[in-house]
């Protein structure tokens, strides 16, 4: 099973629960609880009344309502622990799968022109490796010489296999994955012990997980509100002892109840929740197939407001098409689609297979009996930038064909003593301005006509940018082409700006522009060129396909080297800030109603009359049974809201692309106001149970 076969895994399945109790009983050791204060200030409320349980258990005056509430202060302790420990399983679970596919392996390590089998943990940074059929790729590295097919399953699951080559973007290999053909040279680039596979597996453990910025300052923040009840808690008691004396009764409050209302009262269902939350978000991303280096990025991912994305393979398909052919003045269609098809039969670039198969599909041009003439077929080059066929006749005359860019075009014309019709010129331009790429066609010395490729804009494309745009997150598009090229696919997709003519120094400006002007960037990248780039972004996405210098410059990893997961990875990322949000705040809102139980039983004896209710009864709005019973019912509501609430922390709350504003007025109806609500319900009802069952 790899990364990619978690299909969702399950959130409570035996396989994880057994070790997430297990682990729920070991993070009661004072060392781990102490890294969550409000929940080691409930363990230490815990250990005081299982003392003061014991000691009435000596002195022979055992209380059942002593007991129940040291018995759930536990179970709050331990949900909270098991909330942490589940999330954490499902990451370990995860981490297994990746450890199958770290297998021992032996390398063929080149050293001076000669190959030694060593073991792969013998390689260090900057080893040359042989690799060919069916070898497992034994570390990381970057293809320096030959051409392969590569199975990456072990990594991303995909069973497709993925070329690997040297001298591009697509040359980094990952350890542990198995060449299928041909034969490669690997320059390694990472140190045992420190691969890509192996930080992965820390990472998805949770082993190097840290807390982030904004998790440290809402520990904080709830560690502030902890204190303050502290505080009020420990007021209470000569308050309460003043206030008994003017109204003539003796009462007072016990360490029990003091305890039980200092936990009702501090965040302990956030507090409980939001290590889950932030290993959780990880867990989603991974599912992604995104590795994210830290759960800061993640964040940074949620408060994004400005995105960069390539055009090709992102925002078009990537692929030029061609959809027509426009003949010349005096030229046939028929004519001009044959000479196209001739000069594209040898280009196995997707432009060339799209120009034959339009050329078969419109004419039935098809069987080409190209070997019966004497032919030499002219490849592509960046500096000629046309290709093409020469064919010799019968009368050895030569047909020179040749297809390109319109400038070539008219200097192989002219060469040739012809000249460039303006009428063409004209169309050239136009379908440039519309985004198009003209490919115009001549034979010697005379231009038939345009081949019209269109790079296709991906479907629903405009629809994603529309939701991105009602969150208040602007996006720009980075593209090579001309301005007027970029100025089309822009408008057609519907983007809110573009780069043209886009060097790599011109991505990285853009970026610190942007940043200076308070804004949060992300950014995809796969090629060295891109690295900076990647580097200087908030959120720098890298390709696994891409070089190791992008892949360790980005803050994360895409293992499906999918352009457009930078959208999902936003997504993903606001999607973590809205479930700590939405917790947060029903947590501080179960707070206010806990108050409600615990406030008035504590207090119903003061000043009461004949009929033993106080003046302070009127807050008893809920009208619950005895003062014993509104406690330990509060208690058990703090603790059972937790594992109620883990599925949620786990699966995060539903995304939906909304603005801040909107996504702050529904958090404070659905959590705010049902943070308020729930706990009246099921206060009520564990009371009524309680006294079914004659436990208060």
């Amino acid at each position: 099973m790899s990364v990619r076969d978690k299909k969702q895994q399950q959130l409570f399945t035996l396989k994880l629960m057994a070790p997430a109790l297990k682990g729920a009983i070991l993070k009661l050791n004072p060392v781990q609880l102490i890294k969550n204060p409000i929940i080691f200030i409930v363990a230490l409320g815990a250990v005081l009344t299982s003392g003061i349980v014991i000691k009435e258990l000596f002195a022979g005056q055992f209380s059942s309502f002593d007991f129940q509430i040291t018995l759930w202060l536990w179970f709050t302790v331990l949900f909270a622990n098991f909330s942490e420990a589940i999330a954490e399983g499902r990451g370990k679970a995860q981490a297994e799968t990746l450890k199958k596919s770290r297998t021992q392996t032996k390398a063929r390590r080149l050293v001076n022109g000669s190959e030694q089998m060593v073991w792969a943990t013998e390689l260090t940074r900057g080893d040359l490796v042989v690799c060919e059929t069916g070898d497992v790729i034994p570390a990381d590295g970057d293809v320096i010489e030959g051409i392969s097919s590569v199975d990456e399953s072990a990594i991303t699951g995909e069973s497709a296999p993925v070329i690997r080559e040297s001298g591009g973007d697509r040359c980094a290999v990952t350890g542990g994955t198995k060449v299928l053909s041909d034969r490669i040279v690997i320059k390694v680039t990472s140190e045992p012990g420190d691969t890509f596979l192996d930080r992965m597996i820390a990472l998805v453990e949770g082993a190097k997980r840290k807390k982030t910025p904004n998790e440290i300052a809402l520990n904080n923040l709830l560690l502030g509100l902890t204190v303050i009840f502290l505080v009020a808690v420990v007021t209470l008691p000569p308050l309460f002892h003043y206030y008994a004396l003017t109204a003539g009764i003796q009462s007072s409050l016990s360490l029990t109840v003091l305890i039980a209302l200092l936990v009702c009262l501090i965040p302990t269902t956030i507090g409980g929740l939001l290590s889950a939350i932030g290993i959780s978000g990880m867990d989603r991303l991974l599912q992604k197939n995104v590795i994210a280096m830290s759960g800061k990025a993640i964040e940074a991912a949620g408060d994004v407001d400005v995105l960069m994305l390539d055009k090709t393979g992102t925002i078009t398909l990537g692929n030029r098409m061609a959809t027509d052919f426009i003949p010349a003045d005096s030229v046939s269609k028929e004519e001009l689609a044959n000479a196209a098809q001739l000069s594209s039969l040898s280009d196995e670039t997707p432009e060339g297979r799209s120009i034959v198969i339009l050329a078969k599909e419109r004419f039935q041009l098809r069987e080409r009996k190209i070997h019966e003439n004497d032919i030499t077929f002219i490849p592509f080059t960046a500096q000629s930038r046309m290709s093409g066929v020469d064919i010799k006749m019968p009368d050895g005359k030569i047909h020179s064909i040749r297809k390109g860019a319109s400038e070539a075009i008219r200097k192989f014309v002219q060469t040739n003593n012809g000249f460039f019709p303006h009428n063409v010129n004209e169309k050239v331009h136009e379908l440039a301005s519309q985004g198009a790429t003209p490919l115009v066609v001549a034979e010697n010395d005379r231009v038939l006509g345009i081949i019209h490729l269109k790079d296709i804009v991906k479907g629903g494309i405009q629809q994603r940018f529309a939701q991105l745009r009602t969150m208040g997150i602007k996006t720009v598009m980075i593209t090579g082409d001309n301005p007027l090229t970029a100025a089309a696919i822009a408008a057609e997709a519907g983007v809110d700006d573009f780069m043209a003519e886009a060097k790599p120094e011109d991505k990285l400006a853009r970026i610190r522009s942007e940043q200076a002007q308070g804004h949060l960037v992300g950014m995809i990248g796969d090629g060295t060129n891109d690295a900076p780039a990647l580097a200087q972004a908030d959120i720098g996405i890298a390709m696994n396909s891409g070089t190791q210098a992008a892949r360790e410059a980005g803050n994360m990893v895409d293992l499906d080297s999918n352009p457009t997961k930078l959208i999902e990875v936003v997504e993903t990322g606001k999607q973590l800030l809205m479930t700590r949000g939405a917790l947060t705040t029903f947590s501080i809102a179960n707070d206010v109603s806990k108050y409600f139980a615990i406030i008035p039983a504590i207090a119903t004896g003061l000043y009461a009359g004949s009929n033993g209710r106080g003046v302070l009864s009127v807050l008893n709005i809920m009208h619950l049974a005895t003062p014993q019973s509104a406690i330990l019912s509060a208690v058990i509501f703090n603790a059972i809201i937790i594992i109620l609430l883990i599925p949620l922390a786990l699966k995060g709350v539903k995304y939906r692309p909304l603005s801040s504003n909107k996504i702050l007025t529904k958090n404070l109806l659905v959590y705010g106001l049902g943070g308020l609500i729930v706990p009246f319900i099921g206060i009520k009802l564990i009371d009524i149970l309680l006294q079914a069952l004659h436990l208060a």
